[in-house]
Protein backbone atom coordinates (compact mmCIF):
# COMPACT_ATOMS: atom_id res chain seq x y z
CA UNK A 1 0.00 0.00 0.00
CA UNK A 2 3.30 2.21 1.13
CA UNK A 3 4.38 1.58 -2.67
CA UNK A 4 1.34 1.95 -4.37
CA UNK A 5 0.61 5.76 -2.48
CA UNK A 6 3.80 6.80 -3.38
CA UNK A 7 3.65 6.11 -7.15
CA UNK A 8 0.22 7.53 -7.22
CA UNK A 9 1.16 10.87 -5.52
CA UNK A 10 4.17 11.31 -7.70
CA UNK A 11 1.58 10.63 -11.13
CA UNK A 12 -0.68 13.42 -9.70
CA UNK A 13 2.00 16.07 -9.13
CA UNK A 14 3.09 15.21 -12.73
CA UNK A 15 0.10 15.89 -13.92
CA UNK A 16 -0.37 18.63 -12.09
CA UNK A 17 3.20 20.12 -12.56
CA UNK A 18 2.16 19.35 -16.80
CA UNK A 19 -1.21 21.60 -16.20
CA UNK A 20 0.59 24.30 -15.07
CA UNK A 21 3.60 24.47 -17.45
CA UNK A 22 1.17 23.95 -20.19
CA UNK A 23 -1.12 27.28 -18.69
CA UNK A 24 1.81 29.24 -18.06
CA UNK A 25 3.35 28.36 -21.37
CA UNK A 26 -0.24 29.80 -22.86
CA UNK A 27 -0.65 32.69 -20.95
CA UNK A 28 2.73 33.72 -22.04
CA UNK A 29 1.84 33.57 -25.83
CA UNK A 30 -1.51 35.09 -25.48
CA UNK A 31 0.19 38.29 -23.77
CA UNK A 32 2.84 38.33 -26.12
CA UNK A 33 2.48 40.20 -29.21
CA UNK A 34 1.60 38.33 -32.56
CA UNK A 35 4.39 38.92 -35.21
CA UNK A 36 1.77 37.48 -37.75
CA UNK A 37 -0.43 40.16 -36.87
CA UNK A 38 2.16 42.98 -36.97
CA UNK A 39 3.47 41.58 -40.20
CA UNK A 40 -0.07 42.00 -41.95
CA UNK A 41 -0.80 45.15 -40.52
CA UNK A 42 2.60 46.29 -42.04
CA UNK A 43 2.12 44.97 -45.17
CA UNK A 44 -0.97 46.80 -45.38
CA UNK A 45 0.07 50.21 -44.35
CA UNK A 46 2.63 49.68 -47.28
CA UNK A 47 -0.26 49.05 -49.59
CA UNK A 48 -2.05 52.27 -48.19
CA UNK A 49 -4.86 50.17 -46.66
CA UNK A 50 -6.08 50.36 -43.14
CA UNK A 51 -3.65 48.49 -40.96
CA UNK A 52 -5.72 48.06 -37.98
CA UNK A 53 -8.47 46.39 -40.29
CA UNK A 54 -6.13 43.74 -41.39
CA UNK A 55 -4.49 43.05 -38.46
CA UNK A 56 -7.75 42.57 -36.92
CA UNK A 57 -8.67 40.23 -40.26
CA UNK A 58 -5.79 38.30 -39.46
CA UNK A 59 -7.00 37.21 -35.62
CA UNK A 60 -10.32 36.80 -36.74
CA UNK A 61 -9.39 34.34 -39.27
CA UNK A 62 -7.46 32.40 -37.12
CA UNK A 63 -9.22 32.60 -33.92
CA UNK A 64 -7.40 34.71 -32.24
CA UNK A 65 -9.41 37.57 -31.31
CA UNK A 66 -12.04 35.18 -29.22
CA UNK A 67 -12.31 35.60 -25.46
CA UNK A 68 -9.34 34.00 -23.17
CA UNK A 69 -11.39 31.27 -21.74
CA UNK A 70 -12.48 30.15 -24.75
CA UNK A 71 -8.96 29.82 -26.40
CA UNK A 72 -7.63 28.01 -23.62
CA UNK A 73 -9.96 25.39 -23.80
CA UNK A 74 -9.55 25.00 -27.07
CA UNK A 75 -6.21 24.46 -26.44
CA UNK A 76 -6.07 22.13 -23.86
CA UNK A 77 -8.24 19.91 -25.88
CA UNK A 78 -6.05 20.10 -28.64
CA UNK A 79 -3.17 19.43 -26.89
CA UNK A 80 -5.12 16.32 -25.01
CA UNK A 81 -5.49 15.04 -28.60
CA UNK A 82 -2.15 15.54 -30.29
CA UNK A 83 -2.93 19.02 -32.06
CA UNK A 84 -0.19 21.02 -31.95
CA UNK A 85 -2.06 23.56 -34.02
CA UNK A 86 -0.38 24.63 -37.70
CA UNK A 87 3.07 26.40 -38.36
CA UNK A 88 2.46 29.36 -40.50
CA UNK A 89 6.57 30.01 -41.21
CA UNK A 90 5.99 26.30 -42.93
CA UNK A 91 2.61 26.04 -43.98
CA UNK A 92 1.83 22.68 -42.40
CA UNK A 93 0.52 21.07 -39.04
CA UNK A 94 3.06 21.51 -36.95
CA UNK A 95 3.21 17.01 -36.32
CA UNK A 96 4.15 17.00 -39.35
CA UNK A 97 6.63 19.64 -39.20
CA UNK A 98 8.54 17.35 -36.45
CA UNK A 99 7.87 14.43 -38.17
CA UNK A 100 10.00 15.34 -41.20
CA UNK A 101 12.62 17.00 -38.85
CA UNK A 102 13.30 14.85 -36.45
CA UNK A 103 15.35 12.37 -38.17
CA UNK A 104 17.88 15.16 -39.35
CA UNK A 105 18.33 16.22 -35.40
CA UNK A 106 18.49 12.48 -34.34
CA UNK A 107 21.26 11.48 -36.32
CA UNK A 108 23.82 13.89 -34.97
CA UNK A 109 22.09 13.91 -31.59
CA UNK A 110 21.95 10.67 -30.48
CA UNK A 111 25.46 10.28 -30.90
CA UNK A 112 26.87 13.23 -29.28
CA UNK A 113 24.63 11.81 -25.64
CA UNK A 114 26.25 8.84 -25.89
CA UNK A 115 29.69 10.15 -26.83
CA UNK A 116 28.92 12.45 -23.69
CA UNK A 117 27.56 9.88 -21.51
CA UNK A 118 30.77 7.87 -22.15
CA UNK A 119 33.49 9.63 -22.18
CA UNK A 120 31.96 12.00 -19.48
CA UNK A 121 31.56 9.60 -17.44
CA UNK A 122 34.65 7.24 -17.69
CA UNK A 123 36.84 10.89 -17.28
CA UNK A 124 35.33 12.34 -14.35
CA UNK A 125 35.33 9.12 -12.68
CA UNK A 126 38.57 8.26 -13.26
CA UNK A 127 39.89 11.76 -11.97
CA UNK A 128 38.12 11.33 -8.91
CA UNK A 129 39.74 8.27 -8.08
CA UNK A 130 43.30 9.71 -8.91
CA UNK A 131 42.38 13.39 -7.17
CA UNK A 132 45.25 15.98 -7.66
CA UNK A 133 47.14 14.10 -10.25
CA UNK A 134 48.15 14.74 -14.04
CA UNK A 135 45.13 13.07 -15.28
CA UNK A 136 42.78 14.81 -12.28
CA UNK A 137 44.28 18.42 -13.95
CA UNK A 138 43.64 17.10 -17.14
CA UNK A 139 40.53 16.28 -16.93
CA UNK A 140 39.64 19.50 -15.28
CA UNK A 141 41.58 21.33 -18.20
CA UNK A 142 38.91 19.81 -20.81
CA UNK A 143 36.05 20.42 -18.48
CA UNK A 144 36.47 23.85 -17.79
CA UNK A 145 38.10 24.34 -21.70
CA UNK A 146 34.72 22.57 -22.98
CA UNK A 147 32.00 24.70 -20.67
CA UNK A 148 34.17 27.83 -22.11
CA UNK A 149 33.89 28.45 -25.27
CA UNK A 150 30.94 29.04 -26.98
CA UNK A 151 29.17 26.44 -29.39
CA UNK A 152 28.33 29.17 -31.91
CA UNK A 153 32.21 30.09 -32.12
CA UNK A 154 33.90 26.92 -32.12
CA UNK A 155 31.25 25.35 -34.90
CA UNK A 156 33.02 28.28 -37.15
CA UNK A 157 36.30 27.76 -36.04
CA UNK A 158 35.91 23.90 -36.98
CA UNK A 159 34.76 25.03 -40.25
CA UNK A 160 37.16 27.51 -41.16
CA UNK A 161 40.04 25.38 -39.92
CA UNK A 162 38.46 21.58 -41.56
CA UNK A 163 36.97 23.60 -45.12
CA UNK A 164 39.51 26.39 -45.56
CA UNK A 165 43.25 25.75 -44.13
CA UNK A 166 42.93 21.92 -44.50
CA UNK A 167 41.52 22.21 -47.73
CA UNK A 168 39.40 19.18 -46.84
CA UNK A 169 35.65 19.48 -47.61
CA UNK A 170 35.07 15.63 -47.23
CA UNK A 171 34.41 16.15 -43.58
CA UNK A 172 31.43 18.59 -44.56
CA UNK A 173 30.20 16.15 -47.26
CA UNK A 174 30.77 18.46 -49.97
CA UNK A 175 33.45 19.38 -52.90
CA UNK A 176 35.33 22.54 -52.40
CA UNK A 177 33.93 23.71 -55.40
CA UNK A 178 30.36 23.98 -53.66
CA UNK A 179 31.32 24.44 -50.14
CA UNK A 180 28.60 27.20 -48.87
CA UNK A 181 28.68 27.95 -45.47
CA UNK A 182 24.71 28.08 -45.94
CA UNK A 183 23.74 25.23 -48.42
CA UNK A 184 26.53 22.47 -47.46
CA UNK A 185 24.44 20.29 -45.49
CA UNK A 186 23.00 17.72 -48.28
CA UNK A 187 20.08 16.05 -46.73
CA UNK A 188 19.90 13.12 -49.88
CA UNK A 189 22.39 10.96 -48.54
CA UNK A 190 21.06 7.56 -46.83
CA UNK A 191 21.82 7.95 -43.08
CA UNK A 192 24.09 5.23 -43.04
CA UNK A 193 26.42 6.61 -45.92
CA UNK A 194 29.90 7.45 -45.68
CA UNK A 195 29.02 10.84 -47.04
CA UNK A 196 26.54 11.02 -44.38
CA UNK A 197 28.60 10.39 -41.41
CA UNK A 198 31.49 12.35 -42.74
CA UNK A 199 29.25 15.76 -42.96
CA UNK A 200 27.51 14.57 -39.35
CA UNK A 201 31.36 14.48 -37.94
CA UNK A 202 31.72 18.42 -37.36
CA UNK A 203 28.28 18.86 -35.56
CA UNK A 204 28.80 15.60 -33.47
CA UNK A 205 32.14 17.21 -32.00
CA UNK A 206 30.85 21.02 -31.28
CA UNK A 207 27.44 19.40 -29.58
CA UNK A 208 29.62 16.98 -27.67
CA UNK A 209 32.31 18.93 -26.44
CA UNK A 210 30.12 21.33 -23.77
CA UNK A 211 28.49 18.07 -22.57
CA UNK A 212 31.49 16.02 -22.31
CA UNK A 213 32.55 18.59 -20.27
CA UNK A 214 29.70 19.20 -17.59
CA UNK A 215 29.22 15.39 -17.25
CA UNK A 216 32.77 15.12 -16.23
CA UNK A 217 32.08 17.86 -14.07
CA UNK A 218 28.58 16.16 -12.10
CA UNK A 219 30.00 12.49 -12.53
CA UNK A 220 33.44 13.72 -10.49
CA UNK A 221 32.18 15.49 -7.92
CA UNK A 222 29.41 12.51 -7.40
CA UNK A 223 32.37 9.99 -7.35
CA UNK A 224 34.28 12.33 -4.85
CA UNK A 225 31.66 11.82 -2.39
CA UNK A 226 32.55 7.44 -2.67
CA UNK A 227 36.26 7.94 -3.46
CA UNK A 228 36.91 7.10 0.36
CA UNK A 229 34.12 5.27 0.97
CA UNK A 230 34.72 1.91 3.02
CA UNK A 231 33.50 -0.20 0.43
CA UNK A 232 35.91 1.25 -2.37
CA UNK A 233 38.81 0.39 0.20
CA UNK A 234 37.71 -2.63 0.97
CA UNK A 235 37.63 -3.37 -3.14
CA UNK A 236 41.08 -2.30 -3.57
CA UNK A 237 42.80 -4.17 -0.33
CA UNK A 238 40.89 -7.31 -2.13
CA UNK A 239 42.89 -6.42 -5.39
CA UNK A 240 40.42 -5.16 -7.94
CA UNK A 241 41.60 -3.68 -11.14
CA UNK A 242 40.65 0.84 -10.88
CA UNK A 243 38.25 0.17 -14.27
CA UNK A 244 36.15 -2.84 -11.98
CA UNK A 245 36.15 -0.60 -8.97
CA UNK A 246 34.75 2.39 -11.30
CA UNK A 247 32.15 0.61 -12.79
CA UNK A 248 30.92 -1.96 -10.63
CA UNK A 249 31.34 0.14 -7.37
CA UNK A 250 31.28 3.90 -7.73
CA UNK A 251 29.61 4.36 -11.22
CA UNK A 252 26.62 1.81 -9.85
CA UNK A 253 26.22 4.01 -6.56
CA UNK A 254 26.23 7.45 -8.76
CA UNK A 255 24.33 6.51 -11.66
CA UNK A 256 20.70 7.81 -10.14
CA UNK A 257 21.59 11.20 -9.85
CA UNK A 258 23.72 11.53 -12.63
CA UNK A 259 21.13 9.86 -15.00
CA UNK A 260 19.11 13.11 -13.31
CA UNK A 261 21.61 15.53 -14.99
CA UNK A 262 21.86 13.35 -17.67
CA UNK A 263 18.19 14.03 -18.67
CA UNK A 264 18.49 17.66 -17.65
CA UNK A 265 21.47 18.13 -19.76
CA UNK A 266 19.61 16.02 -22.88
CA UNK A 267 16.79 18.29 -23.06
CA UNK A 268 18.96 21.55 -22.59
CA UNK A 269 20.62 20.63 -25.60
CA UNK A 270 17.93 19.39 -27.83
CA UNK A 271 15.76 22.55 -26.77
CA UNK A 272 18.92 25.33 -27.22
CA UNK A 273 22.11 23.78 -28.89
CA UNK A 274 20.55 22.18 -31.47
CA UNK A 275 19.16 25.57 -32.35
CA UNK A 276 22.37 26.84 -32.38
CA UNK A 277 24.29 23.41 -34.53
CA UNK A 278 20.98 23.36 -37.02
CA UNK A 279 21.78 27.20 -37.84
CA UNK A 280 25.45 26.99 -38.34
CA UNK A 281 25.68 23.77 -39.66
CA UNK A 282 22.41 24.45 -41.88
CA UNK A 283 21.08 21.03 -40.80
CA UNK A 284 16.85 20.64 -40.92
CA UNK A 285 16.41 19.55 -38.02
CA UNK A 286 13.91 20.44 -35.10
CA UNK A 287 15.64 23.14 -34.06
CA UNK A 288 15.63 24.77 -36.86
CA UNK A 289 12.17 23.82 -37.74
CA UNK A 290 10.76 25.52 -33.85
CA UNK A 291 12.56 29.26 -34.91
CA UNK A 292 13.66 29.37 -38.70
CA UNK A 293 16.31 32.02 -39.79
CA UNK A 294 15.37 33.81 -42.55
CA UNK A 295 17.45 37.29 -43.00
CA UNK A 296 18.63 37.08 -39.76
CA UNK A 297 14.99 37.71 -38.49
CA UNK A 298 13.49 34.63 -36.45
CA UNK A 299 9.85 33.73 -37.25
CA UNK A 300 7.97 31.63 -34.28
CA UNK A 301 5.30 29.25 -35.50
CA UNK A 302 1.96 30.49 -33.93
CA UNK A 303 -0.87 28.26 -33.49
CA UNK A 304 -4.18 29.50 -34.77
Amino acid sequence: MGMEWYVARRLVWAIIATWLAVSLTFGLLLTAPNPGAEAAAAQCAQQDRNAEECRQRYLEERGLNRPAHVQYVDYMTDLAQGDLGYSMSQEKPVTEAIADAWIFSAQYFIPSIIISALAGYGIGLYSALNKYTITDYFGSFVAYFGISIPNFWFAIVLILVVGVYLRDASLLGVSLESLSLRTYYETSYDIFSVQNIKQLILPIIVLSTASVASQMRYSRAQALEYANSDFVKTARAKGASMWRILIAHVLRVALVPLSTILIVDILAVLFAGSFIIEAIFQIPGLGRSNSLLSHSKTQISWRP
